[in-house]
């Protein structure tokens, strides 16, 4: 799609120029002629470029004036998502199916999930939306829920840096491919001031008509004249955000009530099943204690049977009783006294047995007593031949010293005798030396002084060397 107009209106104003005439003023000059062709995609890159400008621009002012969170309703929102999908749809590759050709932008924002780990929230979530049929559907559904995240401009950022990944969707002059994509994302930064609450799940993307309302964007004196009724649609609009986040509030509130209702309706129903529960119980405790009651009334009857039987025998067992009570109490006077002697009998011998325990007790201390020195001479022994076995090691050690001092003593000695024997034939030959000086010496004083004789007529030189040759 292309905006020709929007050319056309930017390069008008550089077919005309002033220049001067021949009295000193200025007259319009014919219009210049432009190249006769230019590149219709940069112009279309630049006309939606213009477009997402003036979107983004018109969007957040209108929303700053307003001061309140922006709804699906709200017309420079849907420009918005209008400019954004014919931008991603510039240059578009078609791809071919098996009933029709298919070119459509859900293709390279499904691609953000696996350039973004976090945006594969976003898109589970426009898959599991009810009611998208379609792609485009699913891409338009998919730029709403990124503006609400406040991260578009994070996704779409990851996606034209991978332009060897792009290049499988767009063609080489798309606008996604050129610089125009990477301006429209810094744009996009500046929606993060601006809150969105788009209700997306009962809302029809497959069969929006997207048509770009140019009268949004284009001024006129009734859009100025109109301030005044803006203003008054603005205060409207808050009030009916207001009311709607009353109502909303109050829906919360009672499906709040309904949820403690329906909790207490749940316990109420326990309540009731246990109550039945308990009334089943006391029936049945009720006919337990009945069935008790017989019983009892039975073992009673019984019991009262089994009394007079038995009061009977022992009345007969008394008159038993009172005639063999005399053999009786002989009997109980024999096994008193039999009982007083055992007991003197078993006095005396705990008295023996105190006292064998006593010796007992004395022998076992007198035991522990010797085991306990000789316990202590043992380590004394011990200790004793610890200091043998030192005493010995040292005097091994010290023979060996010894031994070895004795073979160095002897070492030495040998080399003091040939150190002297040494010493004696050098003194021989320094007595030998000394006695050949003499003998030298003397010989020269006799030559100089048969020279001083033999040298009257040499000259005083000659007379003065052999002098100190003789001397």
């Amino acid at each position: 799609m292309t905006f020709q107009v929007w050319g056309w209106r930017r390069e008008a104003s550089q077919l005309w120029a002033w220049v001067p005439d021949a009295e000193g003023g200025r007259r319009a000059a014919m219009p210049r002629r432009t190249p006769a062709t230019k590149d219709p995609t940069a112009v279309e890159r630049a006309n939606l470029l213009n477009m997402a400008k003036l979107s983004i621009k018109g969007l957040i002012e209108s929303a700053l004036s307003f001061g309140r969170t922006l709804d699906s309703d709200y017309p420079p929102l849907q420009q918005f998502f209008v400019v954004m999908e014919h931008c991603l749809k510039h240059g578009l590759k078609v791809r071919k199916s098996f009933l029709s050709y298919n070119k459509t932008i859900w293709g390279p924002l499904e691609l953000v999930e696996k350039l973004y780990p976090e945006a594969e929230e976003i898109g589970a979530s426009v898959r599991d939306l009810p009611g998208l049929k379609t792609p485009l559907g699913r891409a338009r559904a998919w730029l709403r829920l990124a503006l609400m995240q406040k991260k578009m401009a994070d996704y779409l950022r990851c996606l034209i840096i991978q332009r060897d990944l792009l290049s499988e969707f767009y063609e080489y002059h798309a606008l996604m491919m050129e610089e125009e994509g990477a301006v429209i994302v810094g744009l996009l930064v500046g929606l993060n001031v601006i809150d969105a609450n788009l209700c997306v799940k009962g809302e029809d993307l497959d069969s929006q008509v997207g048509v770009i309302d140019f009268s949004m964007y284009l001024k006129n004196e009734e859009d100025i004249g109109n301030k005044e009724r803006n203003v008054q649609i603005a205060a409207i609009l808050d009030q009916k955000n207001y009311v709607e986040e009353l109502n909303r509030q109050l829906n919360s509130t009672v499906s709040s009530l309904h949820s403690r209702v329906d909790s207490l309706e749940k316990s109420n129903t326990k309540l009731i099943e246990e109550l039945a529960i308990a009334k089943n119980n006391i029936i049945k405790l009720q006919e337990e204690n009945h069935q008790l009651r017989s019983e009892n009334k039975l073992i009673l009857m019984k019991t009262q049977q089994h009394l007079e039987v038995t009061k009977v025998d022992v009345e007969t067992e008394l008159q038993t009783y009172k005639h063999s009570r005399q053999g009786l109490d002989e009997m109980y006077n024999e096994a008193r006294r039999q009982l007083r002697d055992e007991s003197q009998l078993r006095q005396d011998v705990e008295n023996e047995l105190a006292v064998q325990v006593s010796m007992k007790h004395e022998i076992e201390l007198a035991m522990k007593l010797l085991e306990k020195d000789i316990h202590e001479k043992q380590d004394t022994l011990i200790g004793l031949r610890q200091q043998l076995e030192e005493v010995k090691a040292i005097n091994i050690e010290m023979y060996q010293k010894l031994q070895g001092s004795e073979a160095d003593l002897k070492e030495k000695n040998e080399i003091t005798a040939r150190l002297e024997e040494k010493t004696n034939k050098i003194t021989a030959a320094m007595r030998q030396l000394e006695q050949s000086d003499s003998d030298l010496l003397t010989q020269t004083r006799t030559i100089a002084m048969s020279l001083v004789k033999c040298a009257s007529s040499d000259t005083q030189d000659q007379y003065k060397l052999v002098k100190d040759i003789s001397f």
